[in-house]
């Protein structure tokens, strides 16, 4: 249950956004009181909100946060589109939040998902056009909120009575299976030990939990990425297209892994073909009316 001066601090605008706590108490599955055991939701507010909100998951393989280009500057990038984008402080392993994590990152994509809705009036958001994005593990993490999702119904709580289930995703680069010679090592050691059984690779190989509910996706990916090897988002696409959900892809021939919106030469190394991708994504979003009414 939030108390009052929590609520005031999250609907409140601010031009240098705070991150607020996505729980008033101890998060489920924290192992300490450490910092990085206590998630934490950042809003960047557009001018004139169209009504689209993204829950965004920044990478690095459940062990570090790339919360600048994959986090800060796609916020930025989506509130010049008018949409309302939340950065996701998730769970990681630190050295005062050893692994594996195993539900306690999900647990905080879906709290976000539900906080956000929850605050849907105070942030001009409209509740069923509410998604999920993530790159890399981020993207495991985005992919597994879109495939591992509830109604809510919690009556007595606020938050929790309402859905977790991201009206679209959005997946960058992801990781999204378990199963060796796919995955990349370091997010699943990080988030499942280092040896899971059968069943837990198999829960958290999100192709394999694809359904006729998982939300309309966009993929995008590069061939040359080795960390995360493409065939991640080829698998998910393929489950998709099977289960008959709504699902673009798109796999550029050139840019490295981490390159995140494409424009920042930090991060692509120079590589520009990467750069129209973010454009790819502004035109299926509008497609999908998810940036209001499609022109006819």
């Amino acid at each position: 249950m939030f108390c009052a001066p929590l609520l005031f601090a999250l609907v409140a605008a601010d031009p240098a956004p705070k991150p607020i706590p996505l729980w008033s108490g101890k998060a489920p599955h924290a192992v300490g009181d450490s910092a990085t055991d206590k998630p934490e939701l950042t809003a960047y507010r557009p001018a004139k909100p169209n009504g689209a909100a993204v829950v965004v998951c920044p990478g690095g393989g459940y062990g570090f946060l790339a919360d600048d280009h994959e986090g800060k500057q796609v916020a930025e990038f989506f509130t010049k589109a008018g949409v309302t984008a939340f950065v996701l402080k998730y769970r990681i392993v630190g050295k005062d939040r050893p692994g594996p994590l195993g539900e306690a990152p999900l647990a905080d994509a879906q709290r976000a998902i539900r906080l956000v809705r929850a605050k849907a009036k105070d942030y001009g958001v409209d509740p069923n056009r509410v998604g999920v994005m993530g790159f890399s593990a981020g993207g495991h993490l985005a992919s597994t909120a879109a495939t591992h999702f509830d109604k809510g119904g919690l009556k007595n709580d606020d938050v929790e009575k309402e859905s977790c289930r991201p009206d679209f995703a959005v997946l960058a680069y992801p990781v999204i299976s378990m199963e060796d010679g796919v995955t990349h090592g370091g997010s699943r050691k990080n988030l499942l030990g280092d040896n899971p059984g059968a069943k837990l690779i198999e829960l958290y190989s999100n192709e394999k939990q694809v359904t006729k509910d998982t939300p309309p996706t966009f993929l995008f990916h590069t061939s040359a990425d080795t960390a995360v090897v493409p065939e991640n988002a080829v698998r998910f696409y393929l489950a998709c297209k099977k289960a008959g959900v709504p699902i673009e892809m798109h796999i550029y021939e050139k840019g490295r892994h981490g390159v995140g919106l494409g424009r920042d030469p930090k991060w692509t190394g120079g590589e520009k073909s990467v750069e129209t991708w973010p454009d790819r994504l502004l035109d299926w979003m509008k497609s999908r009316e998810l940036l209001g009414k499609a022109e006819k």
